[in-house]
């Protein structure tokens, strides 16, 4: 017997999210309950802000983030280290 498991597809109704619901369904099992979540939703952006979320489309299965949606997402220290480094391309301001 296949254990029932609920996936949560964390999305703001863009394209790249749009593709991420499909494959998932896709690939999801007869037993699986897959909860396509709009992260525009305060409840929802709560939800995934404690499950780690950073940037989505992201993937959680039974409450856990799946790998390939963990440690993505815009991150300040990056930035500020970026703004730093000369720049490669001279740009008029």
């Amino acid at each position: 017997m296949t254990a029932n498991r609920t996936i949560e597809v964390f999305s703001a109704g863009c394209p790249a999210c749009d593709e991420v619901v499909s494959l998932v369904q896709g690939l999801a099992c007869p037993s699986c309950a897959v909860d396509v979540l709009d992260t525009r939703d305060i409840g929802v952006a709560k939800r995934a802000k404690a499950l780690g979320v950073r940037s989505v489309p992201a993937v959680a299965i039974n409450g856990q983030l799946a790998g390939c949606c963990a440690g993505r997402g815009v991150d300040e220290a990056s930035l500020r280290a970026a703004r730093s480094r000369p720049a490669m391309i001279a740009v008029p301001c």
